[in-house]
C-alpha cells in the first residue's frame, strides 16, 4: 500500500472535507482517504491508484491539487 500527500489549498471547512472524501474514495484502488483542514492536505492510501485520477477527482469536487 502507497501513500500520497496533495495540497489543496482552497479547502475550509467540513463541507469540503466531504466533497474531496467522496470523490476520491470511488477511484479504483483506493483504501482510505483523510483530510486535515488545517494543512489543506489530502493523504491518500491504496495500491495501485492513478495520481492523474486522484488529482482529477479533486478537480471534480471543485478544488485544485498543486
Amino acid at each position: 500500500m502507497n501513500d500520497t500527500t496533495y495540497l489543496v489549498p482552497g479547502m475550509t471547512c467540513e463541507h469540503c472535507k466531504t466533497a474531496i472524501t467522496e470523490e476520491v474514495d470511488q477511484i479504483s484502488g483506493v483504501e482510505a482517504v483523510q483530510v486535515d483542514l488545517e494543512a489543506k492536505l489530502v493523504r491518500v492510501s491504496g495500491t495501485g491508484v492513478d495520481d492523474a485520477a486522484v488529482v482529477a477527482a479533486i478537480d471534480e469536487a471543485g478544488y485544485e491539487a498543486v
